[in-house]
């Protein structure tokens, strides 16, 4: 077992990206490393990264994959944070207050004592356990290691076929970046549309957007194995009715939380098996355990339950909360709305806030209204139209969510909505918000006020 200077506290973090790095830095802003001694691990070679830059520099929007990088292991280890990269936890012995950790590349064991321990695990894709998954030329893309052997297998390959598996975020992202490759692109997609964090009216207008830019969609198919070559490489991708072409297989599935260490260790998990926290981001039960990011499930504020949703910007704030808490400060993350935005070369999507299925999960009954509009003024040059879906609470009339697909200008009119749910707007109250108005940036009313003055008719027939 490691020794352990009693003089100063230790704090153990397992992992090394944005949660776990963002606690780790703000905790020695509060206390110095006479204070505070602070141990992080990480399996990966890389630390501080925008794993949500990856798609771009795989399409090579962004060159360098050191561009990604908002702080290297050496940056950190300049601050008196002893990052061990390379290196596996493999153990959280709760009771006796320690973990145990593997180097990968020399297989080295030993336990680490800890006063405090943040969990920043993060989530792991999505991987259907199929013939032929493990397959040369079939890719996740969760980290800058993914998403540079992806690149790797790009180059080396000479055929021009790719199929994407899975149509959320990550599929939707990488078909783009596929296509800016010069690929051919399938999606197969096992939902009756693609995207479904919308409902299957807005997910129409995006895969009828995605064929029009020459990507063949796959919808209601399921994946039943990776068919590979005589060379053992991926060559087709296996639905029950079809075949299609493959020289490279990106899957985009999803993910789901990487808490089977905190499982292991008897802390508690939620229905979506992510780690449970208070507002402090404290592992509930547990005074000196925090947790947060991809690993945790965190408040939704629309409808009050519990939600697993794996996004930088929470993962970011939640760090800042735990190393201020950590650090002798006072903080607490009071839960999210729900907000997400992507694009699919020039289609920008865009959600916040509850969709239909989840506003009648929640028991909540409602109105929805839809609605077309533009982005300009529609007599300036570069007017797009785009759709705008709102959700109200039927009665009442507060905002229960809202998605938007169209082009550009499109996507980052969601924060108006977000900012409404936040603060617990009805429909009627933010009609009269005061927005910005030029002709080169937006009609008199803009799109979502449209969509509010519909929603408010809609709640007052109903």
């Amino acid at each position: 077992m490691s020794t352990h200077n009693t003089e100063r506290e230790r704090l153990v973090i397992i992992g090394g990206d944005a949660t776990g790095m963002s606690a780790a830095s703000q905790a020695r802003r509060l206390k110095g490393p006479d204070e505070l001694e602070i141990v992080a691990f990480e399996r990966g070679h890389f630390t501080s990264y925008s794993a949500c830059g990856i798609p771009y520099w795989v399409g090579g929007q962004v060159a360098e994959r050191d561009e990604l990088i908002a702080r290297t292991p050496e940056e950190h280890r300049a601050r008196d944070i002893d990052l061990r990269t390379r290196t596996e936890v493999t153990e959280i012995d709760v009771p006796g207050r320690r973990v145990r950790s593997r180097e990968l590349d020399g297989g080295a064991e030993s336990w680490t004592s800890y006063d405090k321990l943040v969990i920043a695990t993060g989530a792991r894709p999505v991987r259907p356990d199929l013939p032929g998954i493990d397959a040369p030329g079939v890719h996740g893309v969760q980290t800058l290691d993914d998403g540079q052997a992806l690149l790797d297998t790009l180059r080396a390959t000479e055929g021009r076929h790719a199929v994407v598996v899975g149509a959320g975020y990550i599929g939707v992202e990488m078909a783009e970046a596929l296509i800016h490759r010069g690929y051919e692109v399938t999606v197969v997609n096992r939902g009756a549309e693609p995207m479904s964090t919308l409902d299957a009216d807005m997910g129409r207008l995006v895969h009828e957007a995605m064929t029009g830019m020459g990507i063949t969609m796959v919808d209601d198919a399921e994946v039943t194995k990776i068919l590979t070559g005589g060379d053992g490489r991926a060559r087709a991708v296996a639905t029950e009715d079809a075949e299609y072409p493959a020289d490279v297989v990106v899957l985009g599935i999803g993910v789901r939380p990487e808490t089977s260490l905190a499982r292991d260790a008897g802390l508690p998990l939620g229905a979506h098996g992510g780690l449970l926290t208070d507002r402090a981001m404290r592992v509930r039960g547990h005074d000196d355990i925090w947790s947060g990011g991809d690993c945790v499930e965190v408040l939704d504020l629309v409808s009050g339950s519990e939600r697993h949703i794996a996004l930088g910007t929470h993962a970011n704030k939640h760090g800042q909360v735990i190393g201020s808490n950590v650090g002798g400060d006072y903080a607490t993350f009071p839960g999210v709305v729900g907000t997400a935005v992507s694009k699919v070369c020039d289609l920008e999507i865009a959600r916040t806030g509850l969709r239909e299925k989840d506003a009648r999960r929640a028991g909540l009954q409602y109105v929805t209204v839809t609605i077309e509009s533009t982005s300009r003024a529609g007599y300036y040059p570069g007017a797009a139209l785009m759709t705008v879906k709102m959700l109200a609470e039927r009665r009442t009339g507060r905002l229960l969510g809202v998605q938007i697909v169209g082009r550009e200008g499109a996507a980052k009119r969601v924060d108006v909505a977000a900012v409404a749910l936040t603060a617990g707007m009805t429909v009627e109250q933010m009609t009269a918000l005061d927005l910005g108005y030029a002709p080169p940036f937006s009609p008199v009313w803009d799109p979502v006020l449209v969509a509010a003055r519909k929603a408010v008719a809609a709640v007052r027939k109903g």
